[in-house]
């Protein structure tokens, strides 16, 4: 049988509907083969929390106290500064600011009470002779006034000399900072030869025998932390080894993370609990390191050595 032409166009018409509607159908069936086992299986259960053991992040930092910034209360240029990583001892000049215009002023000054000391002394003789012969009736009443008050002026003019000579003093001081302890500078703040004004820091330091670690346990695991719990160090860098501590201090309070997380799906507006960890020994760890820490209970610590 011999289709006609309008036929044909019918049939052909009908083929492509059919094959649309197989199409959208095809689409809006769930894809059942060859799923995903995370797109059909049901979420994934978050492993729980270790009753006895807590995994935190910390750093190794110095004790309060043994470090400080150091600056300066005196405008000027600084002409010293120690190197950083220079060991110094308690009371080593560490930086000085150009005191060229004070010292001058300070010497002036000085000399000024010396000469001021030297009239009072003058003038305290004369006023005790002056007393003496107004006792015998051989002086008036208005020359005794005179040399009491002479005496008065000169001991206020030595008095003012004094003031500013200490005042002069006490600036010439604070151009020199020295060290409050043993230690060695880690930062500067400031280069030698620049002009700094008062207040600005100029370099850093910190005492490495006085250190321990700052753990950021989170804030969840924040009940499952006590004062003498054991804990261990471990580092990157250092592959294989640890080193123990034992937890000596556990704030009151949580505080925003100050590490930053190196897992970049981690959140980085945490809350933690800046925990303490005293080392056990010697380490090679440096000031600043990031090192990870797992701290155990107590008794639990003590069953494991058993």
């Amino acid at each position: 049988m011999t289709l006609s032409t309008s036929n044909k166009r019918s049939l052909w018409t009908l083929g492509i509907g059919v094959t649309v509607v197989l199409l959208i159908a095809g689409l809006a069936l769930p894809r059942v083969r060859g799923a995903r086992p995370e797109e059909s299986a049901a979420p994934r259960a978050v492993a729980p929390r270790s009753p006895d053991r807590v995994r935190a992040e910390g750093r190794l930092a110095a004790r309060a106290g043994a470090r400080v910034v150091l600056g300066t209360d005196l405008a000027g240029r600084l002409v010293f500064l120690a190197e950083e990583q220079a060991q110094v001892r308690s009371g080593q000049l560490v930086a000085e600011i150009d005191a060229s215009e004070q010292r001058p002023a300070l010497a002036e000054a000085r000399a000024r009470t010396s000469e001021a000391e030297a009239q009072v002394r003058f003038l305290a003789e004369e006023l005790a002779r002056s007393r003496r012969l107004a006792e015998q009736d051989a002086i008036t009443r208005a020359a005794l006034d005179r040399a009491q008050h002479d005496y008065d002026t000169a001991v206020a003019r030595r008095d003012a000399a004094r003031a500013d000579a200490e005042r002069l003093a006490a600036v010439v001081a604070k151009a020199r900072i020295v060290a409050p302890f043993d230690g060695v500078v880690i930062a500067h703040a400031a280069e030698r030869g620049e002009t700094v004004s008062a207040g600005a820091r100029l370099l850093t330091l910190a005492d490495p025998t006085r250190t321990r670690i700052e753990a950021e346990v989170d804030e969840f695991d924040a009940p499952r932390v006590a004062l003498g719990d054991e804990a261990i160090i471990s580092v990157e860098g250092h592959p294989g080894e640890q080193w123990s501590g034992r937890v000596e201090e556990v704030p009151p309070d949580v505080v925003p993370s100050r590490l930053r997380p190196q897992d970049p799906g981690r959140p980085s507006d945490t809350n933690v609990l800046l925990v303490k960890i005293a080392l056990a020994g010697p380490s090679p760890l440096k000031l600043g390191q990031r090192v990870q820490v797992e701290i155990t209970r107590a008794a639990v610590a003590t069953a494991d050595r058993r």
